[in-house]
């Protein structure tokens, strides 16, 4: 674990529960994307800098969930380096409570307000910022989250972010957090048309060929999609189909759970909807959803 692992170039990564990548911009001089999912990752990697002698310039962040953000106010507090978001994730960055406050559609109680949900704030910078590495190339994945984005290195090295998960993360949960389903479709159809000489997701192994991991990625989507569509042959509430599909794909429902299995169900209602594959009606006061 934390063991770095050349992929070509100056291109390396950091094999850990998220993996981050690194890149040399100089002899001495790396700049990671992402940062891993808390502090004590933050503090790892501040001993693998200071054991090779590395400096620091900046952290370019995929997204803003927790899990690749969870250093960076750790690291930008200790060696001052910048720190990149685009769009909405920046402002996700600067200010995390808006994370748990997303998921759960309001003022989110105590149960979601802790690391795994909600990092420390880091001082963001937009990708426009003149200080941002010219070199690498920003690649935007929207879908999982609003503003995602994917990073390639002049080695020709991409990094995927959370746009793919793996074949086993896939089997094991049924259901992968996501934002906008229509969007994350898209995505996967831009990455299978990239070439690129490896890719490298967060949750998945690095390989030469993505198109069998973007494949089983959206068997997946269409499989929960038809999944919600048959249940709602009778008539269902949000919260019935919730229930239905964690006992469905052998889920744990807990307060975590419930509020991001809960959004991208939601997610997959809009989409569905939109689709014409699902109505949404108003019965005795109570919104129900019935396959069309």
């Amino acid at each position: 674990m934390y063991e770095l692992i050349p992929a070509r170039g100056r291109t390396c990564y950091i094999d850990c529960p998220t993996k981050i990548g690194v890149f040399f911009t100089g002899e001495n001089r790396v700049c990671f994307i992402d940062s891993g999912n808390k502090k004590d990752t933050g503090k790892k990697l501040r001993q693998i800098l200071e054991q090779k002698g590395w400096e620091l310039q900046c952290i370019l962040n995929t997204h803003s969930h927790a899990d690749h953000i969870g250093g960076n106010h750790y690291l930008q507090e200790q060696t001052g380096c910048g720190i990149f978001a685009g769009g909405v994730e920046n402002a996700f960055t600067r200010y995390p409570l808006l994370e748990p406050s997303f998921l759960y559609g309001g003022c989110p109680p105590e149960e979601l307000r802790h690391k795994f949900l909600m990092a420390q704030e880091s001082d963001a910078l937009e990708f426009s910022h003149p200080d941002f590495p010219g070199e690498i190339q920003a690649l935007p994945l929207p879908g999982h989250s609003l503003h995602m984005t994917g990073f390639c290195t002049p080695d020709d090295v991409v990094f995927l972010g959370d746009a793919v998960v793996s074949a086993e993360t896939l089997e094991k949960y049924g259901i992968s957090y996501l934002y906008d389903v229509e969007m994350t479709l898209r995505t996967l159809d831009a990455i299978e048309q990239m070439e690129a000489a490896l890719f490298i997701p967060s949750h998945a192994e690095p390989t030469e060929a993505i198109g069998e991991l973007v494949r089983l990625n959206r068997e997946k989507i269409f499989e929960v999609g038809d999944r919600i569509v048959s249940l709602c042959k009778v008539p269902h509430t949000t919260e019935k189909l919730l229930g239905e599909l964690f006992t469905a794909y052998h889920l744990t429902m807990t307060f975590e759970q419930h509020a991001l299995i809960g959004s991208t169900l939601r997610s997959y209602l809009t989409w569905l909807k939109d689709l014409g594959r699902l109505a949404a009606e108003i019965q005795e006061n109570t919104l129900v959803w019935q396959a069309i």
